[in-house]
């Protein structure tokens, strides 16, 4: 074989053997290559302008992790405080010397004591997606009222959020009632799936330039299917924003809406929901309610409203501002020779912020 011929061979056995890989999917051409497929798609979700208008909500995508923590400009921790008698009711005649605070466990030193006078800053979030089809109507009729009751026009502001598969901010905190309820009365029929998590965690920023107490009220079954948020990283960001969590679960109503009956069957999905809906109030300092019919529904929000309106809150100005880690400080709070009294209060902070 001459010199000719076998150069040629080889460069016909090159040739044959880059077409065969390049068939076969082990080497991919530098010039187009083939996007990789992301396992969970990425959802938009609404940016919070600080404005009093009824501008649509716009949206841009936001990222999140564990290590998130909200910023908060004062150093002013909020510690909402309920106290009840034996029977139940609200105790409203304390004054600051009747307090006891302690941070960790040890005594620590009480700012001040407001009593219900302060802001409520209060974003109502509704789970819009297509399991809670059957009440909507109602539990639209039945915020309206509570936001009537609850709003002072001269003091308070609220918000409303609507969850499906992505979040959606329907109302930006106003003093306008008239707005509120007209957002209420125009929501979107429920469809889709239920991003609850996304939103709570999201919610949390809302509230970075409100002075005052910090307010949720969640109206849904609990039940999250979609979202990309840790339950951990919900409640973190909710406490780091000094927020109060209180729900409104609408599996029981929804069922006896259903069943006209009061002996529903409740699915692992719905018993893993109220766990953590009962976590999060248990750390934020709010109450988890479950109303069965429209009566109770109604009772729900005033119960809500009537905690609010007879709430203490304490403040607290941390001493370790030197100190540079985050990480939770536990809460407890007593009253002074009152032992039959009962006192309902967040678990924690973070701090410093």
């Amino acid at each position: 074989m001459t010199i000719q011929s076998m150069k040629a061979s080889v460069a016909v056995i090159l040739l044959s053997s880059s077409f065969a890989l390049s068939q076969s999917g082990r080497i991919k051409p530098y010039e187009t290559p083939t996007p990789t497929p992301t396992p969970t798609p990425r959802r938009d979700q609404p940016e919070y302008l600080p404005t009093d208008t009824v501008t649509p909500a716009t949206e841009s995508q936001s990222k999140k992790s564990d290590s998130d923590v909200i910023k908060v400009s004062s150093n002013l921790v909020p510690i909402p405080v309920s106290v009840f008698d034996q029977l139940g009711r609200p105790v409203t005649n304390l004054s600051q010397e009747d307090f006891e605070l302690l941070i960790d466990g040890k005594h620590a030193e009480i700012g001040e004591v407001e009593k219900s006078q302060s802001q409520v800053n209060l974003l109502l979030l509704f789970d819009n997606s297509s399991s809670v089809t059957i009440a909507r109507e109602f539990e639209k009729t039945a915020a309206v009222k509570f936001l009537e009751t609850v709003l002072r026009r001269d003091r308070d502001l609220a918000a409303l959020m609507s969850i499906s598969t992505t979040w959606k901010l329907e109302q930006q905190f106003t003093n306008d009632l008239d707005r509120l309820i007209y957002a209420i009365n125009n929501f979107p029929s429920p469809l889709g799936a239920t991003a609850l998590l996304d939103g709570l965690y999201s919610a949390s920023n809302l509230f970075s330039s409100l002075k005052g107490r910090r307010v949720v009220v969640i109206v849904s079954d609990g039940v999250d299917t979609i979202s990309d948020t840790t339950f951990d990283s919900a409640v973190k960001s909710l406490v780091s924003a000094n927020v109060q969590v209180f729900v409104v679960k609408t599996t029981d109503y929804e069922n006896f809406k259903r069943t006209e009956s009061r002996d529903g069957s409740a699915n692992l999905k719905q018993l893993a929901a109220e766990r953590r809906m009962q976590e999060l109030v248990r750390q934020t300092g709010g109450t988890v309610h479950s109303p069965l019919n429209d009566e109770e529904l109604i009772n729900a929000f005033t119960r809500i409203s009537t905690e609010l309106s007879d709430q203490y809150v304490i403040g607290f100005y941390p001493s370790d501002e030197n100190d540079n880690s985050i990480k939770m400080r536990s809460v407890s709070v007593r009253i002074k020779n009152r032992p039959e009294l009962t006192v309902k209060t967040r678990l924690g902070y973070y701090g410093p912020r």
